[in-house]
């Protein structure tokens, strides 16, 4: 379990490094853009119906418990989401994914546990391809785009990352605004107005999957050998060993830690942050409002953090920093916050909205060019297990916020923060010492 350095590995063919395929540096931007805009469209119904979704289907906790089995499904088909990139492609796989969001927003229009639950479970396949879908597409075409400009491949991960994650993080923006816009304060409980909502978030997301259709193919598609049984078996055991490797790497397992946080931390934001602090003090309205300014300083960080993004050690600055504004937040809540009126109860909230979003921005982009520059012959397992570890965490939270207090979740948080910076911080200490030896011994 040796740590290698990023650029220690032969270069020789990744499956993912050859999208040529007629393409051209400019049609690669173009894509970012289209494939940025149609997750926009897709998640801004998705993010808005899940924050409106523990306060819509209260009865029997049924928002809360659907929530749960989706991120336990998302977890448990991560392990399998690669094989699955592979076989279908990365542009294939994000289309498809699309399909269990679609479902989950047309089952909020008549919510009962014969709908919801079915919808959570198929949903989880499909987040778990869409995910790993889009990871392996964007790190591919960033990856060309280096080598048909002659550009720095970690400044390329770094832009594309940050454009990809700065526009998807406006998906919070947006889609509250339009919670906002069509569930005016006082009419939350009317089934005439979610019905709406719900329906205008079907339009959205209808848009996003035509969208999606335009992005250019890449060459990451597994050919499936002619003896199919044979070698449909041996593929099958080969992609399930690719789930098991990545946790014998020890930069995996170092890893993994900030993974899980970056998972704890959205939950938290979800379920507790909405439910504990912005409700007594804003309302159920202002739940919209606070996650609109949680979405824009989300998508301003992660487009400046991903323009900052060149390599290792800008990734390690720009992920202590945005540690630290999350850091800040939770110590706030541990030793000193209580709620409070006036001007001051609206403000907190929004401050800490603002913070916990900076952190969301820097952790979104800082994990995907990370993954990127570390696994570059894996790429779809990597990805897999951030998409594992991230859902992971989050189920654990949903299924947590409702039998334990603001105190313990925070105490939580203060604990996962500190474990994944020490990891951390230790990786990169280790892969840059990595890196100077094999410099050394190759000059």
């Amino acid at each position: 379990m040796a740590i290698e350095s990023m650029d220690t590995r032969d270069e020789e063919a990744p499956l993912v490094v050859d999208v040529s395929g007629g393409e051209t540096p400019k049609s690669r931007t173009r894509d970012v853009h289209i494939l940025s805009c149609a997750f926009l469209l897709i998640f801004l119904a998705y993010g808005a119906a899940q924050n409106l979704e523990t306060t819509i289907n209260s009865e029997g906790n049924l928002g809360t418990v659907s929530l749960g089995i989706l991120y336990v499904s998302f977890a448990f088909f991560s392990l399998f989401a690669s094989l699955v990139v592979r076989v279908l492609g990365s542009k294939n796989a994000v289309v498809l994914g699309t399909t269990g969001y679609w479902l989950y927003i047309a089952a909020n229009l008549k919510p009962t546990w014969y709908t919801m639950v079915p919808v959570s479970l198929y949903m989880g396949f499909a987040a778990s391809i869409i995910w790993v879908g889009e990871g392996t597409y964007l790190t591919s075409i960033a990856r060309s785009h280096a080598i048909d400009t002659g550009l720095h491949e970690g400044t390329v991960i770094g832009n594309f990352n940050g454009e990809f994650w700065a526009v998807f993080a406006l998906h919070q923006f947006v889609g509250n605004l339009i919670t906002l816009a069509v569930l005016p304060k006082g009419t939350e409980g009317s089934t005439g107005s979610t019905s709406l909502l719900f329906i205008v978030f079907l339009c959205s997301m209808t848009l996003g999957t035509i969208l999606m259709c335009f992005i250019c193919k890449t060459n990451d598609k597994e050919k499936v050998s002619e003896d199919s049984s044979v070698s449909f078996c041996s593929a099958v055991a080969s992609r399930l060993n690719s789930v098991i490797l990545p946790l014998l790497d020890m930069r995996m397992l170092l890893v993994i830690p900030l993974i899980a946080y970056s998972g704890l931390q959205q939950a938290f934001v979800w379920a507790s942050y909405t439910k504990d602090i912005v409700n007594p003090t804003l309302g159920e309205a202002g739940v919209g409002g606070a996650m609109a300014v949680y979405g824009a300083f989300d998508a301003i960080c992660s487009l400046v953090a991903g323009r900052l993004t060149s390599g290792l050690r800008s990734i390690t600055v720009i992920v202590c920093g945005g540690a630290f504004f999350q850091a800040l937040i939770l110590l706030w809540l541990l030793l000193k916050y209580s709620a409070t009126s006036g001007v001051l109860g609206v403000i907190y909230p929004l401050l800490m909205a603002a913070f916990l979003g900076i952190g969301d921005g820097v952790l979104n982009t800082q994990l995907s060019a990370l993954l990127a520059l570390l696994f570059k012959h894996d790429t779809e397992g990597a990805f897999a297990q951030l998409k594992v570890w991230q859902s992971s965490a989050i189920a654990v939270v949903f299924f947590l916020s409702p039998v334990v207090t603001l105190q313990t979740m925070v105490e939580i948080m203060v604990g996962a923060i500190s474990v994944s910076l020490v990891s951390f911080l230790f990786l990169t200490l280790k892969v840059e010492k990595a890196f100077s030896s094999h410099q050394v011994t190759n000059m």
